[in-house]
C-alpha cells in the first residue's frame, strides 16, 4: 500500500517515527514526511539518516509545525496519501500538573490532524492511543480517551470514499522515551538501588517493532472508526527488575517507593464494554465503532446481558512473563544487544 505513496508521521522524531522511517525508507515508498515542533530533533534525525541511508535519505522530508495550531500543520498534508498520528503529550506526571496542555495536544491537536486529513483527501489516517485511555484515572489517559471518542465520532460523519480514520491502542513500548527500562539500567550503571513502585504491579510489554506492526495491521485492515489492539504479554515490575539485573549481571538492591500519583496496579487494553463487540483476529482484537445514532431510547431502553459474563483484557489476566521470558524479550532491544 505504501508503494509510490507519501506517508506523513506527526510527532515523527520520536521512537515510533524513527522505527517507521528505518523500516520503510529503504522500500519503494515515495516519501516520508516528519512533522514535529522540535527543530533540534529534526536536525539530528536528518543527519542520522543521511549517514545511515545516504542513497535514500532524500525521501525523508521535514516539516516544522505544532498540531495545536492548524495553520502551522495544514500545508504539510498537501499531497499526502497516509498519516500516522503519533504526536502527543505522553508523560503521566507532566499531564497531571498541566492537564490543559494535554487537552490542547492530545484532543484539540488530534482533531486538527483529522481536519487536515479530510481537507486534503488523505486516504487513511491511524491515530495512536494507549492502554491508559481504557478506564482512565490520570489526565494523560483521559485526554487520550477523549481523542479516541472524537476520532470515532468524526468517522461517523465520513463515508467510505472519504478519509478512513482508525485507532490503535497499545501498552508500554519497551525502552521508548520515558520507559522505566532505561531508568533501571541507568540506576544499575550508577551503582544506585533500583526503585520500583509496587512489585506486584503489572504492565503490558511490547517492543517498538510490535507497536509498528500493530499500526500497519490497522493500516491494512481498518475500516471507518475501527480500533485495533494487539494481544501482548505482561510482566510484574519485580520480574522486570530481576530480568534486567540478571542481564546486567549485578545484584543491586531494590527499593519499593510506593505507587505514584496517577498510576494503576494494572493496565487495561480492552474494556468490558469494548469486549462485547470485539472481534478476535488471532493476534489482534478489532473493535468496530459504536454507530448508534443520537436516539436516547437506544441507550436507556436497550441493554445487553452479555456485559455480566464478560471480562476485560488487562495486564493481570493476559500471559504472564517469567524472568527467563522477560530476558528473552529484553534481548530484542538495542539497549541489551
Amino acid at each position: 500500500m505504501l508503494k509510490d505513496n507519501i506517508l506523513l508521521i506527526t510527532g515523527g522524531t520520536g521512537s515510533f517515527g524513527n522505527a517507521v522511517a528505518k523500516r520503510f525508507l529503504v522500500s519503494d515508498i515515495k516519501e516520508i514526511r516528519i512533522l514535529s515542533r522540535d527543530e533540534k530533533k529534526q536536525d539530528d534525525m536528518r543527519h542520522e539518516y543521511q549517514s545511515l541511508y545516504p542513497e535514500y535519505s532524500d525521501k525523508l522530508k521535514f516539516y516544522i509545525g505544532d498540531v495545536r495550531d492548524y495553520n502551522s500543520i495544514e500545508y504539510a498534508f498537501k499531497g499526502v496519501d497516509y498519516v500516522f498520528h503519533a504526536a502527543a503529550l505522553k508523560q503521566v506526571p507532566s499531564c497531571e500538573f498541566y492537564p490543559m496542555e494535554a487537552v490542547k495536544t492530545n484532543v484539540i491537536g488530534s482533531d486538527n490532524v483529522i481536519k487536515a486529513c479530510v481537507e486534503h483527501g488523505v486516504k487513511k489516517a491511524i491515530f495512536l492511543s494507549t492502554d491508559k485511555a481504557a478506564y482512565p484515572i490520570n489526565a494523560m489517559g483521559m485526554t487520550k480517551a477523549l481523542m479516541e471518542k472524537n476520532v470515532v465520532a468524526r468517522s461517523r460523519q465520513l463515508g467510505e470514499d472519504d478519509t478512513v480514520l482508525c485507532l490503535t491502542r497499545y501498552g508500554n513500548v519497551m525502552a521508548s522515551r520515558g520507559s522505566v527500562i532505561p531508568l533501571f539500567c541507568e540506576q544499575i550503571e550508577q551503582g544506585k538501588p533500583i526503585t520500583i513502585t509496587n512489585p506486584h504491579m503489572t504492565r503490558f510489554m511490547m517492543t517498538l517493532e510490535d507497536a509498528v506492526d500493530l499500526v500497519l495491521f490497522a493500516f491494512e485492515n481498518g475500516k471507518q472508526g475501527d480500533l485495533f489492539v494487539q494481544k501482548a504479554p505482561a510482566s510484574t515490575i519485580e520480574v522486570l527488575a530481576e530480568a534486567i539485573r540478571e542481564l546486567k549481571e549485578v545484584k543491586s538492591e531494590t527499593v519499593c517507593i510506593g505507587t505514584r500519583h496517577g498510576e494503576k496496579l494494572y493496565e487495561v487494553l480492552v474494556t468490558k464494554e469494548d469486549m462485547i463487540k470485539a472481534e478476535d483476529l488471532g493476534n489482534y482484537f478489532r473493535i468496530p465503532a459504536d454507530n448508534r445514532d443520537l436516539n436516547y431510547d437506544k441507550f436507556i431502553a436497550e441493554g445487553d446481558h452479555r456485559f455480566e459474563n464478560i471480562d476485560e483484557y488487562n495486564s493481570h489476566n493476559t500471559e504472564r512473563l517469567t524472568v527467563g521470558a522477560m530476558k528473552e524479550l529484553l534481548l530484542k532491544l538495542d539497549l541489551f544487544k
